[in-house]
């Protein structure tokens, strides 16, 4: 599950818009019936208004109608070279919106979302929970909302 979750946010980077930073980003969310859905970064000109990777994988799970369903999400990036395809061997992790955005399909959802932190090449992967990445996190529950 771990490989095939990784390899799927590796594909996704190869389809980011990061033409400001030059920082490729896949996500891939792995949802409870085993469908995988994936985003990569989209950039803005306006920078506020650019969009990560996990947030448009799970934007896209809720439009689905699963965003409850998120069990699993892996995320990679790296810098783009010449040929449009992220490198790098720096293991990257989830910004801290992304963190939060995670945190609102866990809650909804009733579980501690597994988060793979992966390097756009080579072998470095590393686990997680969100609720190790988000301690003492604010969401739903916060407002009396979910499981």
């Amino acid at each position: 599950m771990r490989d095939r979750l990784v390899a799927a946010a590796r594909t996704a980077a190869l389809k980011a818009h990061a033409p400001y930073s030059r920082f490729g980003v896949g996500a891939a969310v792995l949802l409870a019936d085993g469908s995988v859905i994936t985003g990569a970064n989209f950039e803005n000109a306006s920078y506020g208004l650019s969009l990560c990777a996990e947030t448009v994988a799970l934007a896209t799970a809720s439009s689905a109608g699963h965003l409850t369903d998120a069990v699993a999400v892996a995320v990679i990036g790296g810098v783009i070279d010449a040929n449009g395809v992220p490198r790098g061997v720096a293991v990257v992790g989830p910004c801290g919106r992304c963190r939060q955005v995670i945190n609102e399909a866990a809650q909804l959802g009733g579980r501690d979302i597994t988060v793979w932190c992966a390097a756009a090449e080579g072998e470095a992967i590393e686990r997680y929970l969100l609720s190790e990445l988000l301690p003492h996190a604010f969401g739903p529950s916060d407002l009396g909302i979910g499981n």
